[in-house]
């Protein structure tokens, strides 16, 4: 239970603005929360017009109003312009309208101008009461007791161009939309070698355009942050589509944001640079216009996830910050984050102040380090050829393999390693099939157009086992490392992986073969590598439970039935409490935490009285190593047993179908950071007397680099996990909006 003097005894949520994919999560975790903190929380219908309006539109909600809302897009609450809150006069009847309920706390979610327009409010506020008892409208006591209005907001924007936050709910659904469209995309343009120019939304903010070019292998982007810099910008980009057909490609893929401009500001439309292409190079060119497409849909499983912390996080700021400065709740790398309200809307506006004014240089430095990496990668990807490599500088020959299971985001991982050092004026080798055809001598030489096509094509194309380094066997790998001259290795895969690159680098001191830089890049859907807070894959992974689970709750509704979902993870519960958290599993069995039967009577208890209460659903997560006794099938007997013929129950192992399917965009994305990453890591470190042995990762949102010789002190003895996962502190997260309530009928 929240807890904290003074606190506030009821709050009202609203969504307005645009709608975006998560709203419907951020309401459920807003309104599940205050009311574990005991608050009364109301709904507030149809955005700011429904705070003037009152009546009906404020109603009182409790957890079996938020039920089955969870995978639903849009806002389930509505939104709406509101001419009136504009007003002074509109302002004081939704104050009126807030303060005859007791309300004196509220929590928005929507974009700059809903949070500015009620930021302003929230500062009128003193006066607005004062005026309202002046009017004779509500009594002094009344007054008295609501002296100041608490405004805490969250961003609902698929744009992600919101300071103070390095997502903003919507985001990453609309990624997901773009990105699924261009790779359907892809195969037309493919077979019949048109060219696609793609338009996209986001306003000043190229976020979408970019990233999604990134995640999807366009040929071209155009953002309004970084406009092109030429004024025969036609030519000489339609200069580069012809190289690339010069070298076998087959389609051209432009991408372009709705805020492009050229460098005197004139706007660039997808019209203008479909007619640019076929006039200059004759190609049949068509232009597709996603619209409000990339609104809409099921959220993602991130935008799940980040609506319900950040709903979450914006209640305990109303409990335990009543009064003060109003917040936005926001998450840098994954540490949820307040930061006060208006600085935060002040700057996102600023950005558009120097798009406007053609300071294009500010405004990429403005949009951060992430924003300007991302660009200056995706100008190696899309070239049609390396750079030809610098006269007198040594050309490094750096090999990549994999090691552990397949994980979605390998292919692209390789690939940018496989460009960024090429590029660079070095030779890149390839190893199939892992450690062991290292041991074998399963090395090829790649050139740039070895990779095409792999940015989004899930599993690996290099071949993956989880092959253990024995005695024998590193005699063999040395001899193969010198053989084909090999300066440096990128080892891209998971637990496995880990394990024979760190026998390598403990036996330097025997081979002199294993004195050369080795880099690790953690791609494994378990997540339960040390030295990252994510892997590449798991993302894929979660998103994949998340979809066969939202098929099964629909079953499950139509039924009454319980479900006892087990998935994968191994010795780590990642996919466990995510998926839960994502679908809104009532119980999840992490193997961190294990199981008791007392446990599972409660679980049993909680059930049957749900049940008994017209409860249609219920939703168990188990993580396949969570118990060794109780296993999944355990469990579903158990429960069927001891029923008391309330409801069914039935089983669902999803088995590889998680490791399955093509990449994420955020895997997709993260996967290509950390690979341009890792390769000049190997580049720099290939020049040292002594060159260094590391895995990489996510750190707080920064890539970090761990020394390999430290894999042994970072994980948990006798289990596949590390020493310190941060996840586990969203366990309370969980268990909030898990809470058992007989009424409620869907989770």
């Amino acid at each position: 239970m929240l807890s904290t003097p003074q606190r506030p005894t009821s709050l009202a949520v609203l969504t307005s603005g645009g709608d975006a994919a998560g709203m419907n999560a951020a309401v459920r975790a807003v309104v599940r929360t205050g009311l574990d903190a005991g608050l009364d929380v109301f709904a507030v219908f149809e955005g700011l017009q429904g705070l003037v309006d009152g009546g009906e539109r404020i109603r009182l909600v409790d957890s079996t109003d938020v039920g089955g809302i969870l995978h639903q897009g849009g806002t389930v609450l509505g939104t709406a312009r509101c001419a009136e809150f504009r007003t002074r006069d509109g302002r004081r009847r939704a104050a009126r309208n807030l303060v005859e309920r007791g309300i004196d706390a509220l929590v928005v979610v929507g974009g700059d101008g809903s949070l500015t327009g009620t930021n302003l409010f929230r500062e009128e506020w003193p006066e607005l009461i004062a005026e309202l008892v002046e009017r004779k409208e509500i009594p002094q006591a009344l007054a008295d007791a609501h002296r100041r209005l608490t405004l805490v907001g969250m961003v609902g924007s698929i744009d992600n161009d919101m300071f103070g936050t390095d997502m903003t709910i919507g985001a990453d659904t609309a990624l997901h939309r773009i990105t699924e469209a261009i790779d359907a995309i892809h195969s037309t343009a493919s077979s019949h070698q048109r060219s696609f120019v793609i338009e996209v939304m986001g306003r000043n903010c190229g976020y979408l355009a970019l990233m999604s070019a990134l995640a999807a292998g366009a040929n071209w982007v155009l953002i309004p942050e970084n406009p092109p810099d030429t004024d025969d910008w036609e030519e000489s980009r339609c200069r580069a589509l012809t190289a690339g057909r010069g070298i076998g490609r087959r389609r051209n893929l432009v991408i372009v944001a709705e805020g492009a401009q050229d460098l005197h500001g004139n706007p660039i439309t997808a019209q203008h640079v479909k007619e640019a292409i076929e006039e200059r190079l004759g190609e049949d060119t068509r232009v597709t216009s996603l619209g409000h497409v990339q609104r809409g849909g099921s959220p993602s499983a991130f935008d799940r996830y980040l609506s319900t912390v950040l709903g979450y996080a914006a209640v305990e700021q109303v409990v335990t910050a009543p009064g003060g400065e109003s917040q936005l709740i926001g998450i840098r790398g994954h540490q949820i984050i307040s930061s006060p309200l208006m600085k935060s809307v002040d700057k996102t506006r600023s950005v558009a102040d120097v798009i406007a004014a053609n300071d294009y240089e500010t405004a990429m430095e403005m949009r951060g380090g992430n924003f300007k990496d991302s660009f200056r990668m995706i100008r190696t990807m899309v070239r049609a050829h390396p750079h030809a490599p610098v006269p007198g500088r040594r050309r490094l020959r750096l090999a990549v393999l994999h090691g552990g299971g397949a994980a979605p985001g390998m292919n692209t991982a390789v690939r940018v390693a496989v460009r960024v050092g090429l590029d660079l004026g070095h030779d890149m080798l390839a190893v199939r099939n892992g450690f062991e055809g290292l041991r074998d001598g399963s090395i090829e030489a790649m050139d740039w157009m070895s990779v095409t096509g792999w940015v989004s094509r899930g599993g690996a194309e290099l071949g993956t086992n989880r092959f253990v380094v024995t005695e024998d066997d590193v005699a063999a790998i040395a001899a193969q490392l010198e053989s084909h001259r090999v300066d440096g290795l990128l080892m891209v895969g998971g637990w496995s992986g880990y394990q024979a690159a760190h026998e390598l680098h403990a036996r330097r001191a025997e081979h002199p073969a294993f004195a050369l830089p080795i880099v690790c890049l953690p791609a494994s859907i378990n997540n339960d590598l040390p030295g990252s807070e994510l892997s590449v894959g798991a993302d894929t992974a979660l998103n994949n439970i998340v979809g066969d689970v939202d098929k099964i709750k629909q079953s499950a509704v139509a039924s009454g039935r319980c479900f006892v979902v087990e998935v994968m993870g191994r010795d780590c519960g990642y996919l466990a409490l995510m998926s839960g958290l994502a679908t809104g599993a009532e119980r999840v069995y992490l193997p961190e935490e294990g199981i008791s039967l007392l446990d599972l009577q409660a679980d049993l208890d909680n059930l049957r009285e749900g049940f008994r209460h017209g409860k249609r659903l219920g939703l168990v997560i188990r993580s396949e190593h969570a118990d060794a006794v109780y296993a999944t099938g355990f469990i579903k007997a158990l429960f069927q047993r001891e029923s008391g013929g309330l409801f069914d129950v039935r089983e669902a192992i999803l088995g590889h179908v998680q490791q399955g399917g093509d990449p994420s965009p955020f895997d997709r994305i993260q996967a290509t950071r950390l690979a341009s990453e890792c390769v000049e890591y190997l580049i720099a470190q290939a020049a040292e007397e002594i060159p260094g042995s590391v895995f990489i990762g996510l750190q707080k949102g920064k890539v970090r680099f761990t020394a390999l010789a430290a894999f042994p002190e970072l994980i948990e003895p006798g289990v596949h996990r590390p020493r310190e996962q941060g996840w586990m502190a969203l366990r309370p997260v969980a268990q909030v909006m898990a809470r058992p309530d007989p009424t409620n009928t869907h989770s």
